[in-house]
C-alpha cells in the first residue's frame, strides 16, 4: 500500500523548512591561567550557516563578581543560559549571606548544560566555558563543558568553538610554564587572531566599526575587563608582526 501522497508533501516541506532554519551560533572562546588568576576572551562573531549574522556578539560575561562564562553553540539558549546562571548565584547569595564555593558554581553550570541536552540534540548545542578566582585555594581554575553537561578542569588553557582547535594550538606552543598577566592577554589575543585566519566562523579585529573580541582577568581583585585601548595596541603589535614576515623585513 502507498504512503498517502499528502504525507509526502508535508515531510518534504518538513525537510525544507529545517533546511532553511538556520540557527544562530556562537564561535571561538578561550581561557588560561597566569600566576595571578585566569584570561577568559571571546571574538564578537556569530554566524547562521554560510551568513554573519552578527558582528559585535559578546561571548564573555561575568558570572558573579569571582568567575566568568564564555559561551560558544546556539546563541539564543547560549545567553539565555547565562542570565539564569547569573540570577542563579546571585540569589544563592542573598539568601545564604555568602557566595557559592567556585566548585559548586561549575557544578550548576554542569547541571544547566544537561538539562539542556535535549535542545541539543535538535542542533542547538551550547557548551560554555567557565573560569574564575577559587578564593578557598587561593588560585585560577578552568573548566570544559560537553553537551551531556561533562564537567572537566583544566590546568592551564581550554578553547571551545568553531576555531578551537587554531586558538588551542597557538595557547599550546606559547605557554610554556608560568605566564603573568600581560603575557596571557596577549596570548589569548594572539589565538583568536589566528583562529579567524584560518576559521571563517570566528571573528577578527574590525578596526572599521572598532569592533575587537572581548577580554576580561579574573584575581584576586574579582572579574575585570580589559580595556580596548590595550586591546587595539595588542593586535597592532601582531599585524606589524605579519607586515614584518610578509615583507622579508
Amino acid at each position: 500500500m502507498g504512503l498517502d501522497p499528502a504525507w509526502r508533501i508535508n515531510q518534504s516541506m518538513a525537510s525544507t523548512a529545517h533546511a532553511e532554519l538556520e540557527i544562530t551560533h556562537g564561535t571561538t572562546v578561550v581561557a588560561c591561567r597566569y600566576d595571578e588568576g585566569v584570561v577568559i576572551a571571546g571574538d564578537r562573531r556569530a554566524t547562521a550557516g554560510n551568513l554573519i549574522s552578527h558582528r559585535s556578539m559578546e561571548k564573555v560575561f561575568p558570572a558573579d563578581r569571582w568567575s566568568g562564562v564564555a559561551i560558544a553553540g546556539a546563541a539564543g539558549p547560549a545567553l539565555e543560559m547565562v542570565k539564569i546562571f547569573q540570577l542563579q548565584l546571585e540569589h544563592y547569595e542573598k539568601v545564604e549571606g555568602r557566595s557559592l564555593s567556585l566548585e559548586g558554581k561549575a557544578n550548576q553550570l554542569s547541571q544547566m548544560v544537561r538539562n539542556h541536552l535535549p535542545a541539543a540534540m535538535q542542533g542547538m548545542a551550547v557548551v560554555p566555558l567557565f573560569a574564575g578566582w577559587d578564593r578557598r585555594r587561593d588560585r585560577g581554575r578552568l573548566f570544559a563543558y560537553d553537551v551531556t553537561g561533562g564537567r572537566y578542569e583544566e590546568d592551564d588553557y581550554v578553547a571551545s568553538g568553531s576555531g578551537s582547535l587554531h586558538a588551542k594550538t597557538v595557547i599550546k606552543l606559547g605557554h610554556g610554564g608560568t605566564l603573568e598577566r600581560d603575557e596571557t592577554v596577549a596570548l589569548l589575543i594572539r589565538a583568536l587572531f589566528t583562529a579567524a585566519d584560518e576559521d571563517s566562523a570566528t571573528g577578527g579585529p574590525d578596526s572599521m566599526r572598532g569592533i575587537y573580541p572581548i577580554v576580561a582577568t579574573i584575581s584576586a581583585d574579582g572579574y575585570q575587563e580589559v580595556g580596548e585601548p590595550e586591546i587595539v595596541e595588542r593586535f597592532a603589535d601582531i599585524v606589524g608582526e605579519f607586515s614584518d614576515e610578509e615583507t622579508g623585513s
